[in-house]
């Protein structure tokens, strides 16, 4: 699986309104931009996806913004990639047989395997909230221990 650059800066913003969410009302996405180093109108884009997917509540007009739409330890790092890129998988190869028999020079095992593999990522990433991610980051938690729960 390769987290697209969509899914990278999606993680990133949200990440940076849980780092921020103690500082009072929505947060801009001139903020966020600046804050990340993320090209605005793209940010503009994902964040609109975000909001589809309810990570995410939006506030027009002056002081308006984004908070987050639950808890960060309840946002997990698999549904902000699946919100942007879709479901987490190493590609759309189709099914394998069922019944065990592969009649197409093992593609069906290769099949099984890439299905297994994306499993295992998704809940891999499903292991990791934002709540997490932003206690490493603030260096609250070393990023080895933080990566040891989740193997």
């Amino acid at each position: 699986m390769r987290v697209s650059t969509k899914g990278d800066y999606a993680c990133r913003a949200l990440l940076s309104l849980s780092l921020h969410s103690d500082e009072p009302g929505p947060t801009s996405v001139a903020d966020i931009a600046r804050r990340t180093g993320l090209p605005q109108p793209y940010l503009e884009q994902i964040l609109l996806a975000l909001k589809g997917a309810g990570l995410v509540r939006s506030k027009r007009g002056v002081g308006g913004g984004y908070v987050l739409a639950r808890p960060a330890a309840e946002i997990r790092l698999s549904e902000i990639i699946s919100a942007v890129d879709g479901p987490i998988s190493l590609g759309d190869f189709g099914e394998p047989h069922q019944d065990g028999a592969c009649n197409h020079e093992g593609q069906c095992v290769l099949l099984a395997i890439w299905k297994e593999s994306g499993e295992l990522m998704r809940r891999h990433m499903d292991g990791f909230t934002l709540a997490e991610v932003a206690r490493a980051a603030q260096g609250n938690v070393p990023w080895p221990d933080l990566l040891a729960d989740h193997r």
